[in-house]
């Protein structure tokens, strides 16, 4: 005989006019209030919704808890779609009486009618609560890396911001080469090596054309949404472009800031994706991205810059692991939907 398994709470899609309670919620999870962080989480879903699944668990009382969860669509060349578990809360009063449970169990019927393979989450290493709820759900350690660099106002940082030398001699690779040898010319940085400027929507046709050449895959639709979500979802534009030659893009980075996915408690800079044109590689591009990016950050306050990588990805590891990038506090983490 089975056990039968009865809901906890109603659950419905999250709504603009939960947002108080949700804001109640989490400041009592976190201590402080992250309220513009879900009021651009919620103008997103209103915006794009098919990309988003949001849900709310309703209770006698009201609000009983909520989660959000984004659809991946190819970061770093990812071809299957997936989910970003953004955040979860749950009220104090029914914490640990299956709320949570209730909460995902929606987001995994959604994502199985919508195609999506897994979700995937972070979370720091001794964040035990969380960790246990995890487990609980299925959640396993996942094989991305997660890396990460200390802002520190920006300052100089040789291995990040000295320029690169170009092998003249080179034949252009099939990926981009993140990679090259110091130059020991001290008299110029790395963000000289090329005009980087701030992300603008007239560039996205040439960002395209620079991922179609490093993927050999056609992305427009997953780099406009990834546009919209680094310049209208981000709490401070911080993506690039990087020009030559007559003001062509040759290299891009796109970035978002954010207080709030996956519990975050402080400003951190996000690298959804880089590209550099592969008739460019070994050049100092990417190296030149990351330098104003860091110069930028840095006069904004913001602590800390991260990104996931598959371990696959060898040329970008090596890349991020030169120019000062080390393995993160954070996991990685992923449930696989059968």
């Amino acid at each position: 005989m089975h056990a039968s398994y009865t809901l906890r709470a109603d659950i419905r899609p999250l709504t603009a006019s939960d947002l108080e309670e949700v804001v109640a919620i989490d400041t009592a999870i976190e201590g402080h209030s992250r309220r513009p962080y879900f009021e651009r989480r919620l103008q997103s879903s209103r915006r794009e919704p098919a990309l988003h699944a949001q849900f709310a668990a309703i209770d006698a009382k009201g609000l009983a808890g909520y989660i959000l969860a984004r659809v991946l669509e190819g970061e770093f060349g990812r071809s299957e779609p997936d989910l970003r578990l953004e955040a979860i809360g749950v009220r104090a009063d029914v914490q640990g009486q299956g709320i949570g449970r209730d909460l995902f169990a929606a987001l995994s019927e959604w994502a199985k009618r919508h195609g999506s393979a897994s979700l995937r989450t972070q979370a720091r290493w001794n964040d035990l609560p969380m960790l246990r709820w995890m487990s609980a759900m299925g959640f396993e350690r996942a094989p991305e890396l997660v890396l990460d660099c200390a802002v520190s106002g920006g300052a100089y940082a040789p291995e990040r911001d000295d320029p690169v030398l170009a092998d003249a001699a080179a034949s252009p690779p099939s990926e981009v080469n993140f990679g090259g040898e110091a130059s020991n010319d001290f008299e110029r940085l790395a963000r000289d090596t090329a005009d980087v400027r701030a992300m603008n929507a007239g560039e996205l046709r040439d960002i395209v054309r620079i991922d179609r050449a490093i993927t050999g895959r056609n992305r427009e639709e997953y780099m406009a949404h990834r546009f919209a979500e680094t310049t209208a979802d981000s709490a401070i534009r911080v993506s690039l472009t990087a020009r030559i030659d007559d003001d062509l893009v040759i290299g891009f980075l796109m970035a978002r800031v954010d207080l709030g996915d996956y519990g975050r408690t402080e400003s951190v800079a996000v690298i959804d994706t880089i590209g550099v044109d592969p008739a460019y590689a070994g050049r100092g591009v990417g190296r030149a991205l990351l330098s104003q990016l860091f110069v930028n950050l840095g006069a904004l306050r913001v602590e800390r810059v991260e990104t996931s990588v598959s371990p696959a990805n060898l040329g970008l590891l090596g890349f991020l692991y030169d120019t000062g990038f080390v393995p993160s506090q954070r996991i990685a983490f992923v449930r696989r939907f059968d």
